[in-house]
């Protein structure tokens, strides 16, 4: 204690030097806007950083497990390959010919570089951003299925809104069926999400995979979402259906950001119904 009174009595003058400079930069970030703006952002490019150090960090410890997914992603397409037409499935991001082959999609790689999903709004950082060509209402993927959509972009990062996010709406359909729902989420538990809105005449039964249904102009049809694992039946006209996720969504890494060269067209036809 005492040591800590003569340090005090030492620098008094420079301690309450750094107290004024302090007071002085608070007045002056609250009440001009400019200087607010830049050191928001050049504290958002800071936080960016660290949390990029840290996922170099953390990836180190777990390249054995993201080889096997990768492994497995590879395996998966090649098998694809043999199944399907190229022109029907060509969906390189360093291919950009619409018109040559047919391409409605591209994907392009990113990392998750900070993953919230113990809140009830959840969102996650991408060490990719407008440079590559990310913005606003991408769909996020990896290859066991959906993640979220890019609702934020900056040149070098972007933020994605999770699927366990209390804001979220994904259309989302039962397997090789054409009934739909809306995939929502109650904030409870980050492995399982709920799909409401479907039929109560859909064949549901415990097991079925929900995947996306191709009705939006974000996520293509088909992608991957979960499992049944509870269907509660009420009086109402729907169901409400508990999914437990494909994706564990504590543990994400390399993931895909779909970009749609068909949605501006989408979304100008649908909005002719307001007219």
């Amino acid at each position: 204690m005492q040591q800590l009174i003569f340090f005090i009595q030492r620098f008094k003058y420079f301690l309450f030097f750094i107290l004024l400079e302090s007071i002085a930069i608070g007045f002056t970030i609250s009440n001009l806007s400019f200087h607010k703006s830049k050191i928001i952002n050049s504290t958002n490019l800071i936080v960016a950083g660290l949390y990029e150090q840290r996922s170099k960090i953390t990836d180190y410890f777990r390249l054995k497990s993201e080889n096997e997914i990768l492994a497995t992603e590879n395996v998966r397409l090649k098998n694809l390959l043999e199944k399907k037409p190229i022109v029907t499935i060509i969906r390189d991001s360093t291919i950009n010919d619409t018109i040559k082959y047919f391409q409605k999609f591209t994907f392009t790689a990113g990392k998750i570089i900070n993953n919230n999903y113990n809140k009830e709004f959840n969102f996650l950082t991408l060490n990719i951003g407008k440079n590559q060509g990310i913005d606003k209402e991408m769909a996020v993927v990896n290859s066991n299925g959906i993640i979220g959509i890019v609702d934020h972009a900056k040149p070098k990062y972007a933020r994605v809104q999770s699927i366990l996010n209390r804001n979220s709406r994904i259309n989302a359909r039962l397997k090789n069926t054409n009934y739909f729902g809306s995939l929502n989420w109650d904030g409870s538990d980050y492995k399982i999400v709920q799909l409401i809105d479907i039929p109560r005449q859909a064949p549901l039964r415990i097991g079925d995979t929900i995947e996306t249904g191709g009705k939006s102009a974000i996520f293509p049809e088909g992608i991957l979402i979960g499992r049944v694992s509870k269907i509660s039946r009420g009086n109402s006209a729907d169901n409400t259906v508990t999914i437990t996720l494909f994706n564990d969504m504590s543990n994400l890494g390399v993931v895909y950001v779909i970009k749609n060269f068909e949605k501006n067209e989408i979304r100008t036809i649908e909005s002719l119904e307001n007219e």
